[in-house]
Order: C-alpha cells, then structure tokens, then sequence
C-alpha cells in the first residue's frame, strides 16, 4: 500500500473565514491521523501564528512554514532545514525596498531562533501586523534604523503588505533577481491588499514538500490550496485538489474541485479518500 502525504495550505484552504480549523475537520483529520494516516501543512506563516492555529490538530509530519522557507518539526519543537538569502540578492532587496519607502518585516534564523526586525510602523498594514502578533501571540519584535544593517544575521524572509498600486514597481525590479524568489498575491481576507513575500531562490513549497517525500520515503502525495503560493505546492504533488474559494488559476491547476474553506472541504475530502481506500481494500 503506498505511504500517502497529505498536506494543506492553511489561510482560505484549511482555516476557514474566521482564520480557524473548524471543530469538525479536527475530527476527521485527527481521526485520520490516529487511523494511520500523514497529515501536515504548508503556509506562508511563521511559526508563531501557525503552530498556535493548528495545536488540535495531531499533526505527525514536519511542517512548511514561510512559503518553503524552512521545514519545522511541530513535535520536537525545531527547525530541521532552512534557506538563507544569498547577500547580493539581500543588498539589492534592502536598497530597492529603501528607495521605493517600503518598510515590512524582516525574519532572521539563528541557532533554532526566529527573530522578527522591523524599521518602523508607518503603514496601517504593518501597524496591523505588529499589534495583532503581540497582543494576541505575545511576539517579540526587534526594531532597527535600517534594515540593512541585518546582513550577515542570517535572513532568511522577507514580507511587505500594500496596495498593489504600490508593490508592482518593486515587484517587477526584483521578480528577475538572481537567488530570490518573491511570492506576490492578493490577501484572502481583504481585497485592497496584496502581499510580497521574498525569500531565497531554493525556498519554495515544491523544493519544502519534495525534501519531506524524500526524507519520509512518501509514494505519493496529495496537496490542496486557494492561492498562487500553492501553484508550485501543487507541482510537487501526484494529486492536488482547489477548494472552491480558490483563484481561477490553482483551479485549472488543480486535479479537481473541492467544497470551500468554509465548508470543511480539505477534510471531508480526506475522509472520502478514506472511505474509497477501505472500500477497495474490502474493509
């Protein structure tokens, strides 16, 4: 019998419009799980915020956090491979955000630490972001005249949230850069913002779950998404499946259609899966 990953995007897929996994699809999923199943996730959340928004969830193979950035083991409670930003693509990254006033959040990793830098909290968005992670998940952020001034701590993510308006010249100045790769796409949860999330080159979901088929000896995996981010989840799945809140495009990309977000569809999509496995085993 193959040994089958399935693994989730968690904002608009898994978590439903509340940003939440419902009480229902932490039974089937846990149900799966204790049945001998492999359940995991992959979202452009840092640890912080993802762990927490999962914890129901008996969750048994090393997560993708930070849109591939690195591979975390939710049980050991560490990090078990990351990507750095190579320094040429840093320094150009620092300077064009510097000359067009963009000023997000910057993630750094060292010795198993994630720290978070911040120039200033000018922006509604980045005001929003920093309040909301301290209030609610009692998150540490570092402030810093430059950010700059962080080369050689390791960075490893970058994230600025705006109007598109205002990310689109940026974009098309770095999308080309030699060891970046920018994941840009519209906030599920507002329509008037867009993020920009830049990284090293070899971060990305496909490279994050192709290491955990590797490394777990997996046959097969099995992925489900809404958003762009998830098109290069997709690539490094052998079945993939869009909730139907998901972008026209990750549609068409998709191995077929799921119910929405709202619905509980990645779970109950688990369980007939499930249900189909037994019945052709005639169980």
């Amino acid at each position: 019998m193959n040994k089958t990953l399935y693994i989730s995007d968690l904002d608009g897929t898994l978590l439903n419009e509340r940003a939440e996994v419902s009480e229902n699809s932490v039974r089937i999923i846990n149900d799966f799980i204790s049945s001998g199943g492999f359940f995991s996730f992959a979202t452009a959340r840092t640890v912080v915020k993802a762990v927490p928004m999962t914890e129901k969830i008996n969750i048994n193979v090393p997560v993708v956090l930070m849109n591939g950035v690195c591979i975390y083991d939710t049980v050991k409670k560490e990090y078990i491979k990351t990507e750095k930003i190579p320094d040429s693509a840093f320094e150009k990254m620092t300077d064009i955000l510097k000359r067009f006033d963009l000023s997000g959040f910057l993630f750094t990793i060292n010795d198993g630490i994630l720290e978070t830098w911040y120039e200033n909290l000018d922006s509604e968005y980045a005001k929003k972001f920093y309040e909301e992670r301290t209030r609610k998940f009692g998150k540490k952020f570092i402030k810093t005249e430059s950010f700059s001034m962080c080369a050689g701590k390791n960075a490893v993510y970058f994230s600025v949230t705006d109007t598109k308006e205002k990310l689109d010249p940026v974009y098309g100045l770095l999308r080309n850069t030699e060891g970046l790769h920018i994941d840009y796409y519209r906030d599920v949860y507002s329509s008037d913002s867009w993020y920009m999330e830049l990284s090293s080159s070899e971060a990305s979901k496909y490279n994050a779950v192709m290491y955990l088929r590797s490394r777990y000896g997996f046959d097969k995996v099995t992925g489900f998404g809404d958003n762009l981010n998830d098109l290069p989840l997709f690539r490094a799945c052998d079945e993939t499946w869009a909730v139907s809140n998901a972008r026209e495009e990750v549609k068409q990309a998709a191995s077929g259609i799921i119910k929405s977000n709202a619905e509980d569809g990645v779970a109950l999509k688990i369980s007939d899966i499930k249900k189909a496995a037994l019945i052709c085993c005639g169980r």
